[in-house]
């Protein structure tokens, strides 16, 4: 099964660590939402005859959408793919979004996920940061979607926040364990290129994150979440028995998935495309019934190591004798040759023919999948 993925390209206000594509201008709300569900209608036959299993809505700020909205893009999605009764549909939400009459809003459409974007529970960390909301919307924004019947709820935290003491990541953890949330994503932050973050760092006005402190934030959460019954399924997520989010779960698994609205990507099995990240080119293609993106067919070498980067990282494993099926007997004894200087000093563990980081080897994760990457064609 398949999953479809729709970014929504507008914020109230830019975080300074996003990189994302987004925009804080909504002028063009009208004419994006014509044009995505133009390219739903140009784009129905991407997936073949696969049948759709999830849906996502990222961004952005998909909340910023109302009730009639959505119920437009749901009702151009199920009339164009065929969808499965109970689908798991996604949408990613800032806390001060999610008053009592968005949330019952929401509960009228298909909506039945939320990955709400709470980062910190300290108001000064959000401020560093520049997220919109403030410490008690996102709590009060867990337990009014709880209460009115939205029990599937993740929640987005950063670790190595300049200033973010132990004690105070000890602490967000436990106040989202003791919300009862069943799925947590947590991130290190990062300084990426061209953002306010970066400009900052550059500046001295805010202080670069802390490695050793971030490695120690990393610990913390694991012994937290082990401590709390949740799963660590992917190196950033965490979830209750029966809770892993199934979208992010099929990317990792190499499932097909589109991908709709600027920017977002799509892979088919055999290439990946992406479409622009300019709101306005993306609306006037559209217009001339046209899609403005590019395309990537992939070689055999960049999907062995897009297996290795993707399953590396998830509780699943890289498996050698899938390896050895799709990609040969040389590239699995290639892959056990790489492997084994991380083996003996414990950052990888062979187990039944798979690959599974250690703790010690999640911190590391990128490099050691380098280390495994082929460079044969």
């Amino acid at each position: 099964m398949a999953g479809i993925y729709i970014h929504i390209p507008f914020c109230k206000q830019a975080c300074n660590y996003c990189d994302f594509h987004f925009s804080t201008s909504l002028k063009n709300r009208d004419l994006f939402l014509k044009a995505l569900k133009k390219e739903v209608e140009i784009q129905k036959n991407y997936l073949g005859t696969e049948t759709i299993s999830t849906i996502y809505f990222g961004g952005g700020t998909p909340s910023l959408l109302n009730q009639r909205e959505l119920m437009e893009i749901f009702e151009t999605l199920y009339k164009n793919f065929n969808i499965i009764s109970s689908p798991e549909v996604t949408l990613e939400a800032n806390p001060d979004d999610l008053i009592l009459q968005k949330i019952i809003d929401l509960k009228a459409t298909p909506v039945n996920r939320f990955s709400i974007g709470i980062q910190s529970f300290y108001d000064e960390d959000l401020k560093l940061m520049n997220r919109a909301h403030r410490s008690a919307e996102a709590l009060d924004a867990v337990k009014s979607a709880q209460d009115n019947g939205f029990s599937n709820i993740t929640i987005d935290l950063i670790y190595g926040i300049p200033g973010l003491t132990e004690h105070k990541w000890r602490n967000n953890l436990q106040i989202a364990f003791a919300l009862g949330v069943k799925h947590i994503s947590a991130y290190c932050l990062t300084v990426e290129p061209k953002t306010a973050l970066a400009h900052a760092v550059a500046s001295g006005s805010i202080k670069n994150v802390d490695e050793q402190q971030s490695i120690e934030h990393f610990d913390i959460m694991l012994e937290g979440m082990r401590n709390n019954d949740f799963i660590q399924y992917e190196i950033s997520n965490f979830c209750k028995d029966g809770f892993y989010s199934k979208h992010n779960s099929n990317y990792w698994l190499k499932e097909k998935y589109l991908g709709l609205g600027p920017s977002a990507h799509s892979f088919n099995g055999d290439s990946r495309q992406w479409n622009v990240s300019n709101n306005a080119l993306y609306i006037k293609a559209l217009e001339r019934n046209e899609l403005n993106y590019e395309k990537e067919v992939l070689t055999i070498s960049q999907r062995y190591n897009e297996y290795v980067l993707t399953s590396l990282r998830t509780i699943w494993g890289t498996d050698l004798d899938y390896i050895e099926n799709a990609f040969g007997t040389d590239e699995k004894e290639n892959c056990l040759k790489a492997a084994r200087k991380y083996i003996l000093s414990d950052h990888l563990v062979n187990d039944g023919n798979k690959l599974f980081l250690t703790d010690k080897g999640k911190l590391i994760a990128d490099r050691i999948a380098s280390d495994l990457f082929t460079s044969a064609e």
